[in-house]
């Protein structure tokens, strides 16, 4: 990239950057509201930043963006059991000249905007922090980020307790408006993979299935990918998370496919495993109706009350016994042992959004993709599915994506 052609485009053409969430307004008030009724002190988040001359794409920070819904840098939150205060940086004309239009507290449509009443300049920030801590004994903020350092120095003797752990709680259920979204990104997702299939042909790369699946996303009104696509044909379908997408695809070979989209701010996450060439050897099929009946196990034990992982029964055992049950490796050993990660995991405004150790509660989000990795047959398969919790058991919201082996043949066949 040649950077002195792209400033003299932004020059010329200013872009007016997002700057709300394409959520309802009132979903992010709701968020707050939430919080406050049960918040016993004062919490700070700070947004993302970026650089000078920044060219590629931020992302939010999450918890920020999850009860802000305000995508752009610099911004300060600062929230009591009472009140609500969105701190903004003033108008930069030479950063707006390359980045596009900031909006500002000055601005006379902020408030619409930001769907706060208190929107302040960010240099009001300590002074309403110190009024508020006069009233409140704790303080909440993200540990992990920067600006929380200059807390610690400005306030030495208070103790900051982790503001993630009290978002965390209300990310983990999700909301009409959350589900809608995931389902969305979902759908979307579920066609990539359509298209994928339809591509999938002996001889070509990993990384040109992988732009098929960019380029549906993209065409179908999404921001992009919720992580990198990774398409593993071979010896690299052992590989848990491979995403180099270099290698040529063989025939008689499978090809796990992990890939999902991000859209509207919301991700989703889907895996299946594909034969090159349509067909499954008998030794793919084993492992590959093995792996899929560990997932039918799990996702029809799943409901609210029951965990993921830990000690007793949990879904991660079931799934884990199945595999050991079905089938044995060319050395005799049963197969459990070749299922080396974890079942699932929430997804949210991340792919890998935080959750809370305990039991699943309906309305949360989670995947269930088991998987079986032989690297001394070159054999890897995962299915993965995106799941919601109901009040009584699981709904499968990456259902309309196939994934019987017969009907994976029919959908690749040429």
């Amino acid at each position: 990239m040649v950077r002195s052609l792209l400033a003299v485009a932004l020059l010329m053409a200013p872009l007016a950057l997002p700057v709300h969430a394409k959520m309802p307004p009132d979903e992010f008030k709701t968020r707050r509201a939430n919080l406050r009724s049960s918040l016993d002190g004062v919490l700070v988040l700070f947004s993302h930043t970026e650089g000078r001359d920044e060219v590629f794409r931020l992302d939010e920070e999450p918890n920020f963006y999850y009860l802000a819904g305000w995508s752009q840098p610099g911004a300060r939150l600062l929230v009591t059991p009472t009140r609500e205060l969105l701190f903004l940086p003033h108008h930069n004309e030479h950063t707006e000249h390359f980045q596009g239009r900031r909006s500002s507290a000055e601005d006379v449509d902020v408030h619409a905007l930001t769907g706060f009443e208190e929107v302040r300049p960010i240099e009001k920030f300590e002074s309403e922090l110190d009024q508020a801590l006069s009233e409140q004994d704790k303080l909440y903020a993200p540990l992990s980020q920067p600006g929380t350092d200059k807390l610690k120095m400005l306030y030495p003797f208070r103790e900051i307790s982790d503001a993630a752990t009290l978002i965390t709680k209300l990310r983990v259920k999700k909301s009409p408006a959350e589900l809608a979204a995931i389902q969305h990104a979902t759908d979307v997702s579920v066609e990539a993979h359509r298209a994928a299939w339809k591509r999938m042909a002996p001889g070509l790369s990993e990384y040109q299935i992988a732009s098929v699946l960019w380029t549906t996303y993209i065409e179908s009104g999404c921001e992009g990918v919720a992580y990198s696509p990774i398409v593993g044909s071979g010896p690299n379908s052992t590989v848990l998370h491979y995403s180099a997408n270099q290698r040529r695809m063989d025939r008689g070979e499978v090809v796990v496919m992990d890939a999902a989209a991000q859209c509207d701010d919301y991700a989703s996450d889907i895996t299946r495993t594909i034969p090159v060439g349509g067909k499954f050897s008998a030794r793919q099929r084993e492992i590959y109706q093995i792996v899929l009946g560990a997932q039918k196990a799990a996702i029809a034990a799943l409901k609210p009350g029951v965990r993921m992982s830990g000690p007793g029964d949990t879904l991660t055992k079931i799934a884990h016994d199945y595999m050991d049950a079905h089938g044995k490796d060319l050395h005799g050993e049963p197969l459990g042992k070749y299922f080396i990660h974890g079942l699932g995991h929430p997804v949210g405004l991340q792919v890998h959004d935080p959750g809370v150790d305990g039991p699943l509660e309906a309305g949360m989000v989670v995947t269930i993709e088991p998987g079986i990795y032989i690297p001394e047959e070159s054999i890897g398969v995962r299915i993965e599915d995106v799941v919601l919790v109901t009040e009584n058991g699981a709904k499968v919201l990456s259902a309309a994506l196939p994934k019987e082996a017969d009907e994976i043949e029919k959908a690749v066949a040429k």
